[in-house]
């Protein structure tokens, strides 16, 4: 294989059979769970990079189910959002994310700069209680449950929240173990068509665990509860903020 076939191949890795397939990638009824809770602002103070900034210590935690997802299969994951901001602009700061599926772990750590680790997230209903879990190991982590459709929601209103800027911090270090990329994300949620939202009442526990400290963000007070199912496509989003080059703000 000469030079030139090596670039054109090189989307991603291995070289002569990458873990997923070019994009666009579609996500056919995702299923969300979203609780939003209160935190203590000095646990985010601790966890938000800079040039991202919060009002007020919230935090949504998501469970989701992927049944259907483009070069991905059928999967499951959890993990923690912060509601930010960027130059103004308001979004959501994807700070843990856990699943158990490895093609979207390469990709998405890949790609985009998700920071996914492998565990056991579960979402569904079980008779009038809509359910999510999430185990490390032998370790159950989190648990989140919800009254099931208790009261529908404007599918409009969804549709803008879920169409709403993501950031990511992407890291992918050098040979000798320092940063060769490090850079703020911006992607998108594209074509989403929302076919059912609902809230209802919802708890959320925490527990501590070393390497999947979610516990570290404690619930203080739970919010709402959020139900949605959905298609839509995972943007490949752009780079808004290099570490490596200050004063090479690319967001326009």
């Amino acid at each position: 294989m000469n030079i030139a076939d090596v670039k054109k191949r090189a989307y991603a890795m291995p070289l002569t059979s990458p873990a997923f397939p070019p994009g666009p990638y579609r996500f056919i009824d995702r299923e969300y769970l979203i609780i939003v809770y209160r935190t203590d602002r000095e646990a985010l103070e601790a966890v938000v990079p800079e040039p991202l900034q919060f009002d007020d210590p919230i935090v949504k935690y998501e469970f989701i189910r992927m049944p259907d997802s483009t070069g991905f299969g059928d999967y499951t994951e959890s993990g923690q959002v912060i509601p930010v901001s960027f130059n103004g602009r308001k979004g959501g700061y994807t700070h843990a994310m856990f699943l158990n599926d490895g093609p979207p772990i390469y990709g998405g750590r890949e790609l985009w700069g998700f920071p996914k680790k492998y565990a056991q997230p579960s979402l569904g209903p079980e008779k009038d209680t809509l359910i999510g879990t999430l185990d490390y190991g032998p370790v159950r982590v989190a648990i989140g449950t919800m009254g099931y459709k208790h009261q529908a929601l404007d599918l409009e209103q969804v549709a803008a929240t879920l169409a709403a800027p993501n950031y990511l911090l992407k890291i992918i270090p050098h040979v000798d173990g320092t940063p060769r990329i490090l850079e703020l994300i911006d992607y998108r949620l594209e074509d989403v068509i929302v076919k059912g939202a609902w809230t209802g009442p919802a708890a959320l526990d925490l527990r501590p665990h070393a390497l999947a400290p979610l516990a570290d963000l404690p619930v203080r007070e739970v919010i709402s509860a959020t139900h949605i199912l959905a298609d839509l496509t995972l943007g490949l989003g752009k780079v808004v903020y290099d570490y490596l080059k200050p004063g090479k703000d690319a967001a326009s």
